[in-house]
């Protein structure tokens, strides 16, 4: 399994990544790691926003791709509903191929 997760920042910057271990790829973030990304390492990770499933690097990617390139107003909105299924990217990547992980 891939995931796909937006994080949020001290900043209150969103950082969007993917990987195959969440648990481990957070903690490298907070820990300002080695292998934490750059972006992390100068905006420290406060929580973990969303995470999304998929059974593929490329669709992990894909999704990260389209995250990223969102303007800032949007990843708030998709944070807030937690959820693929609206407007945002029905005619730009299969969303039926992601499923949303619950946070605590």
């Amino acid at each position: 399994m891939y995931y796909t997760y937006m994080l949020r920042c001290e900043d209150n910057s969103i950082y969007t990544g993917m990987t195959t271990d969440i648990k481990r790829r957070f903690e490298e973030h907070l820990s300002k790691d080695k292998k934490c990304a750059k972006y992390t390492m100068t905006h420290s990770a406060k929580k973990l926003e969303c995470v999304w499933e998929s059974e593929s690097r490329v669709l992990a990617s894909k999704l990260e791709y389209r995250i990223k390139r969102l303007p800032k107003i949007e990843k708030e909105r998709l944070i807030k509903n937690n959820n693929l299924l609206g407007k945002l990217f029905e005619d730009k990547i299969e969303i039926d191929k992601y499923k949303t992980i619950k946070l605590n």
